[in-house]
C-alpha cells in the first residue's frame, strides 16, 4: 500500500512535467512511455482503486475521477492508461486471494481485456490458455495479463467467464494499434498460445470477486463509466486551456480583430466552458450520492443506475461538443499537429466511442425512466 501522506491528486499533479515531456513520444510510438508507466506505479496511482489489503488505497470514486482527470489534462493517452490500470487493479485485486504474491510488488503492472473470450483447457495442475484479445491498453508496460476465458474440461466448454493470469513471457503483443485517436494508449492485441497457467492463477472474472469492501459494492457498470468520463473531462479542460492561450495571441487572416476580440470566440468559449462545468458538476453530485448509499449499505435502484449512466454518456458527449466548439472557433490552427487541439480532438472522440459511455445508453436509460426494462449491457443486470 502507498503510505504517502500526499493525496493521489497531488501525486498526479506532480507528474505534469514528465507526462507532458513524453506525450509526443507516446503518440509517435503508439504506446505509453516506460518512464511514465513506472512513475504511475512508483506513485501508487494504478492502485488507488484497489483494496488496502491488496497493496491499494481504496480511494473513493471522487478521488479516482479527479486523479485520472488530472493526468488526462496533461495527455489523453496517459490518462487513458492510468484509468485502465485503476479499473483493472481495482476490480481484479480482490480476486487474487492466495496468489496475491503476483501483485505484491508495487511496480507490477497488470493489463487485461474483456473484449474477447479465450479458452483455458484443463490439464494436470492447471490450464492451457489460448486466445487473442483486443484493446489491451498499456500492455507494453505490463508483466501480467488478465485473459478472459471459458474453462474447457472433458471436451466441454463452459459459459462462465474467468480471468487467467498469464505472466511474461507467455503472452505476446500483436502490433495492431494503428489508429488516429488515443494512439499513445498502446491498446494493441495480445496473443496467448498454449500457455500453462496454474490452477490458483485462474481467478473470478473482473469485478465478480466477493468482497465486503465498499468499492466492490459500488455498481460495476457505474464504476466502469465514471472513470471514462474522467478522461474526457481532462481532455476537454486541456482543449479549453489551449484555446484560451491561442486566442490571446492569434490574429486571424483578413481580420482587423484578434481572435480574443471576436464575438464568435466569446460564444465558443462561453458555451464550451459551461457545458464542461455542468457535466462535471452533475457527475460529481451523482457519484457522491451513490457512494454515500454504498457506505450506508443502501440498495441502489435500476432507476438510479440509469440516471447515472445517462449522465456519464451525456458528459462524454458534452466534452466532445465543447472541444468541437473551440476547435471551430480556432480555425485552421486546430488542424495542425503542432497545436494541442489537433490531438485533443482525436483523443476525446475515442472516449465517446467506448461501450461503457456510448450514446446508445442514453436511450436505454430513457426506457427505464418510462418504466420499461433496460436492454443494454450497462443496465440490463444489476452490477
Amino acid at each position: 500500500m502507498n503510505s504517502s501522506p500526499i493525496s493521489p491528486v497531488q501525486r498526479a499533479q506532480a507528474l505534469e512535467g514528465l507526462v507532458r515531456k513524453h506525450a509526443d513520444d507516446a503518440d509517435r510510438n503508439r504506446r505509453l512511455s516506460k518512464e511514465v508507466a513506472v512513475a504511475f506505479a512508483e506513485n501508487g496511482l494504478y492502485r488507488i482503486g484497489a483494496p488496502r489489503a491488496y497493496s491499494g488505497e481504496a480511494s473513493d470514486p471522487m478521488t479516482q475521477i479527479e486523479t485520472i482527470e488530472t493526468i488526462a489534462r496533461f495527455d489523453g493517452s496517459a490518462g487513458w492508461n492510468l484509468m485502465i490500470g485503476v479499473e483493472t487493479f481495482g476490480l481484479m485485486a480482490p480476486s487474487f486471494g492466495e496468489c496475491e504474491y503476483l501483485i505484491k510488488d508495487p511496480l507490477v503492472v497488470l493489463c487485461g481485456s474483456t473484449a474477447a473470450v479465450g479458452t483455458a483447457q484443463k490439464v494436470a495442475g492447471g490450464y492451457r490458455v489460448n486466445g487473442r484479445w483486443q484493446f489491451v491498453s498499456g500492455c507494453h508496460n505490463a508483466s501480467l495479463f488478465s485473459a478472459t476465458v471459458n474453462l474447457v474440461e472433458d471436451g466441454e466448454r463452459g459459459t462462465q467467464r474467468f480471468a487467467a493470469i498469464v505472466q511474461l513471457p507467455d503472452f505476446e503483443i500483436q502490433d495492431t494499434w494503428h489508429v488516429g485517436g488515443m494512439r499513445g494508449s498502446g491498446s494493441h492485441d495480445v496473443h496467448v498460445k498454449d500457455a500453462f497457467v496454474l490452477d490458483k492463477h485462474v481467478l473470478p472474472s473482473i469485478g465478480s470477486a466477493r468482497s465486503d469492501q465498499p468499492l466492490m459494492r459500488f455498481p460495476t457498470g457505474a464504476r466502469l463509466a465514471y472513470n471514462k468520463v474522467a478522461v474526457s473531462l481532462g481532455l476537454a479542460r486541456a482543449g479549453l486551456d489551449a484555446f484560451v492561450e491561442l486566442a490571446a495571441g492569434k490574429m486571424p487572416r483578413f481580420s482587423s480583430k484578434s481572435l480574443q476580440e471576436r464575438s464568435s470566440a466569446h460564444r465558443a468559449i462561453a458555451e464550451a466552458e459551461v457545458r464542461v462545468l455542468a457535466s462535471r458538476a452533475l457527475l460529481m453530485q451523482l457519484v457522491s450520492a451513490l457512494w454515500q448509499q454504498v457506505l450506508n449499505e443502501q440498495h441502489i435502484t435500476t432507476r438510479e443506475r440509469a440516471i447515472f449512466q445517462i449522465a456519464c454518456s451525456d458528459a462524454v458527449r458534452g466534452c466532445v461538443e465543447a472541444v468541437d466548439l473551440v476547435s471551430e472557433a480556432a480555425g485552421t490552427s486546430a488542424n495542425f499537429q503542432s497545436h494541442p487541439l489537433e490531438r485533443i480532438g482525436r483523443d476525446v472522440r475515442v472516449v465517446r466511442q467506448h461501450l461503457t459511455v456510448a450514446g446508445l445508453h442514453i436511450e436505454d436509460g430513457g426506457r427505464v425512466l418510462l418504466g420499461m426494462p433496460p436492454e443494454g449491457a450497462m443496465l440490463a443486470k444489476p452490477s
